[in-house]
């Protein structure tokens, strides 16, 4: 989330139409479209974010700036040349790494939370232990996760989170 995704659509020789056919989860259908003939490009529905990488004379890759949760979805280019007409589709998942903080609780306990993830993340601590993830979702599809760990022994001066993301793993420590 956040950065700019390049999909790239197969180059052919002598190409004489190129389309992009974008179907989000979120919102209704657009188009992208390009005509070799009239040297004309064409556009339906489609958000300022998503546009040609370059001239589509040049490369018909697609550019989508600013990726959010709502770009997800399917992607279809469509190339039509006189080799014959060629099809690539891309599933486009957006991932939002979760932001972790970690902090001890009125009862001494470490608490791990890694907030606003997409998927949610998973939570795991250095040291055995009982630890109660909860998940708490949000309206914008993400999740935040909360655990608390609760030390077997105690003699335990210092413990890490470890916060597994497919965008992404981090970790942190605290003594409490």
């Amino acid at each position: 989330v956040g950065s700019s995704s390049e999909l790239t659509c197969p180059p052919k020789s002598n190409t004489t139409m190129v389309t992009w056919k974008i179907n989000p989860k979120v919102g209704g259908p657009c188009t992208l479209g390009y005509r070799a003939d009239q040297n004309k490009t064409d556009r339906t529905n489609c958000s300022d974010s998503m546009n040609w990488k370059f001239r589509p004379d040049w490369n018909p890759a697609l550019e989508i700036r600013q990726v959010g949760i709502a770009h997800e979805g399917n992607y279809t280019c469509e190339v039509v040349a006189t080799e014959g007409n060629f099809h690539k589709t891309f599933h486009l998942t957006v991932l939002v790494p979760p932001r972790l903080t970690l902090f001890c609780d009125d009862h001494g306990n470490p608490v791990c939370e890694a907030a606003a993830g997409r998927p949610p993340a998973q939570i795991s601590w250095g040291l055995e232990g009982n630890s109660t993830p909860k998940e708490e979702g949000h309206g914008n599809g993400t999740v935040t996760v909360l655990s608390k760990f609760t030390a077997h022994s105690t003699n335990v001066t210092n413990i890490t989170c470890i916060v597994s993301h497919p965008a992404g793993n981090q970790s942190k420590s605290i003594a409490c």
